[in-house]
């Protein structure tokens, strides 16, 4: 199943994640399929968050299930 999830980047204390598309039997941090944002937990709120909006429509259309954190982020994003 393809998943819609959070890849991690960054030092100790100052994370960032990637939103990417990743087959779910795959690590966290292995091969992923498509980038399609970032998330910054450390930055202002209002630039925490940015994705390309069409491509993950694609996904979800296609039967990619977002993460729970990932579903917050974007409805938080839209919101």
């Amino acid at each position: 199943m393809v998943r819609i999830r959070l890849k991690k980047f960054g030092t100790k204390k100052r994370p960032y994640y990637r939103i990417v598309v990743q087959d779910s039997r795959k690590p966290r941090d292995g091969t992923t399929i498509e980038e399609i944002g970032v998330y910054h937990p450390i930055e202002a709120a209002d630039k925490q968050v940015s994705f390309n909006e069409e491509r993950a429509k694609y996904w979800i259309s296609v039967g990619a299930q977002p993460s729970d954190t990932v579903k917050k982020l974007f409805s938080k994003k839209s919101s």
